[in-house]
């Protein structure tokens, strides 16, 4: 069989940090964010893994209309909401025919829905600007909003409320907490359901813990903080990315190691490589010293990443051996730290995947 990269799912480990949700935010029901293919985990395996039993998700969100509409046509009935909402008449079509929730977030997607004829009705979210500037009703503009939302004939009442933290992943920023103030100030007099809880938020501000909550980054183990991990919060890896060491060379003095010849031996070493690139989702720009995991051994990513390549300093392991597992994040090293490292964020990780790579499921402990 031909070396290459894997990515194993602990399918135990997003029930584990559903609870998680859970605990944090006994109060509210969950909106299980799963777009962008769950996170790069795979969408139909993460709707699977969070709708079994009494521990389930009470709803799905996803960003694009065909994530909604492949939940569907394989058989998930649980609420769907589109966090992008609508852009024309014959997406709101569609919409109906799967029984799909909206998120409204411009005037023209009311307009459309005031003059719609369709006699199927919808479930409709309000979202308002609060400082995320991205899209969103003015908060001025929402109480009116909200009324021609559940006068139109297509609008099953009532529209339910949302916004998005901008900065929960900076638990200092007080710009947070001027975002929900700006958020029940201007709904103060609207009576309906109430969205404000991202991961930053279910974690670190217990005020925006609404009627209903959003996690996303946590619910695949992962902190939604920038200076710490998952595990500091309780939560589990929900990934972990795998390869082998192929090859172990005695390199001397001197020699230049990779692309360019940026990184040199300092001394006579063992330099190990691994079958793992950006051809299959590692970061390219991952910097040397990046923590690589050879068969229980951290050791440091040396010379650039290249499409199905890393070489390491293997001085610490000396008793590395050609076939050795490698862990590039996961269990034992947290997507956070290769992020770090890499200049971007666990998100980033996840997302990169690469079709090439073989995902495998497994239940409980690695």
């Amino acid at each position: 069989m031909t070396v290459g990269a894997v990515a194993q799912i602990n399918r135990q480990a997003f029930q584990h940090n559903l609870r998680r949700v859970r605990d944090a935010a006994p109060g509210s029901r969950i909106m299980a964010v799963i777009k962008a293919d769950g996170y790069g985990h795979g969408l139909e395996r993460v709707a699977r893994a969070l709708s079994q039993g009494k521990n389930s998700a009470d709803a799905f969100g996803v960003a694009r209309l065909d994530e909604a509409v492949y939940l569907r046509e394989r058989g998930f009935t649980q609420p769907v909401v589109l966090l992008e909402g609508f852009l024309d008449e014959a997406e709101l079509l569609t919409v109906t025919q799967h029984q799909l929730h909206i998120v409204v977030h411009h005037e023209y997607q009311i307009d459309i829905l005031e003059r719609s004829k369709m006699r199927a009705m919808v479930t409709v979210w309000l979202k308002v600007d609060t400082g995320m500037h991205r899209l969103g009703i003015a908060p001025e503009a929402t109480p009116r909003a909200w009324q021609r939302l559940n006068a139109c004939a297509i609008v099953r009442p009532p529209v339910r409320l949302m916004t998005h933290l901008a900065c929960a992943d900076d638990r200092e920023d007080a710009r947070t907490g001027e975002q929900v103030l700006l958020f029940d100030t201007c709904t103060q007099d609207i009576e309906a359901e109430r969205s404000i809880a991202n991961s930053g938020g279910i974690l670190g501000w217990p005020q925006t813990r609404g009627d209903w909550v959003r996690p996303g980054i946590m619910l695949y183990g992962s902190s939604p903080f920038n200076n710490d991990t998952g595990a500091d919060h309780g939560l589990r890896s929900v990934m972990t990315f795998k390869a082998r060491l192929i090859a172990i060379r005695p390199s001397r003095k001197g020699d230049a190691i990779g692309y360019g010849g940026d990184w040199q031996c300092p001394e006579d070493m063992p330099v190990g490589v691994i079958a793992v690139g950006y051809g299959d989702g590692y970061p390219r720009h991952a910097m040397p010293g990046t923590p690589v995991r050879v068969s229980g051994h951290n050791v440091p990513l040396i010379g650039r990443v290249s499409m199905d390549m890393i070489c390491v300093d293997l001085r610490t392991h000396p008793n590395a051996h050609i076939g050795d597992e490698v862990i590039l994040w996961g269990d034992g090293l947290p997507a956070e730290t290769i992020a770090s490292h890499a200049g971007t964020i666990s998100y980033h990780l996840f997302c990169s995947i690469t079709q090439r790579v073989r995902v495998v499921d497994i239940d409980g402990d690695r």
